[in-house]
């Protein structure tokens, strides 16, 4: 659409989550960091939790690309599964064959023969399960027997969690106590500071072919900051849709106009209390 016009090689505020536009902002930065190195440290449970949009996802698939050829790992990203789904789910990821999934002790007892074997071969294994916020209750049971699965010296799976903050809620339950006292790390992903929206901005044009000057007025800027909370998904919305708005008019910059164009066609921003009056 206006890719061609402003010199771009493809949009750069497109929704897909596309690791080769990650910002390594300070929260993002610090979660990747731990997990990494929590991970390294043979650690058995690990969360990252945060609000609609803040990156979560985009943040998991880095993950799975830097362990790749150095883990044996399985993802979910969808776990809203029940206890025998589960087993299957990560089984299929591994390669096992269960005969019966429906039978824990069965399931587990071929998952823990293939992990022995795995750690003696490969190394370590790690799940990683995005949305973990819509899992049931029971399947997160079924998670924790998984956790059992060791040696005398080592855990034989480590389980990564990445989920919005009802699943902070989830886990605070007393009849899952026993689940989250073994999250030994634990992450708050934050939105970004008016300052990191800039850098946001900036760095996702420079991705995508950008090497002019300012393409954004810092008026712009600064509305599509207080427009979105400092939520990455929102600055992708506004942004792209500041865009359309310059190149309908043939305008090769974005100035508040276009922002404002944009902020009052999309109704996450509008229907947040205070905004319009603050911003148009």
């Amino acid at each position: 659409m206006y890719e061609a016009f402003f010199g771009l090689r493809d949009a750069p505020f497109s929704l897909t989550p596309n690791t080769r536009y990650f910002l390594r902002a300070p929260s993002h930065g610090q979660a990747l960091e731990l997990l990494l190195v929590a991970l390294r440290q043979k650690e058995g449970f690990i969360k990252v939790s945060g609000e609609v949009g803040t990156g979560k996802t985009l943040l998991c698939r880095l993950l799975l690309n830097a362990l790749e050829g150095k883990f044996t790992t399985a993802y979910l990203p969808n776990p809203q599964l029940g206890p025998k789904e589960l087993f299957e789910a990560i089984a299929d990821e591994l390669g096992v064959t269960l005969d019966d999934a429906s039978n824990t002790h069965r399931a587990l007892s071929a998952l823990q023969q293939y992990l022995i074997d795995n750690a003696a071969s490969a190394g370590a294994a790690v799940l990683v399960i995005d949305e973990a916020q819509s899992m049931p209750v029971e399947t997160l049971e079924a998670l924790r027997l998984l956790t059992n699965l060791e040696t005398e010296s080592r855990k034989l799976l480590q389980v990564v969690l990445f989920g919005q903050p009802e699943l902070d809620e989830l886990l605070a339950r007393p009849d899952l106590r026993q689940l989250s006292q073994r999250i030994t790390f634990q992450h708050r992903l934050e939105t970004l500071s008016p300052e990191t929206v800039a850098d946001y901005l900036q760095h996702r044009l420079a991705r995508a072919g950008w090497n002019g000057g300012r393409l954004f007025q810092p008026r712009a800027v600064r509305l599509i900051s207080r427009a979105s909370g400092g939520t990455p998904r929102l600055i992708n919305i506004l942004a792209h849709k500041a865009l359309i708005a310059a190149y309908g008019r043939g305008e090769r910059e974005v100035t508040s106009r276009h922002v404002r164009q944009a902020i009052r066609d999309t109704d996450t921003v509008v229907r947040r209390p205070g905004v319009l009056g603050g911003l148009l």
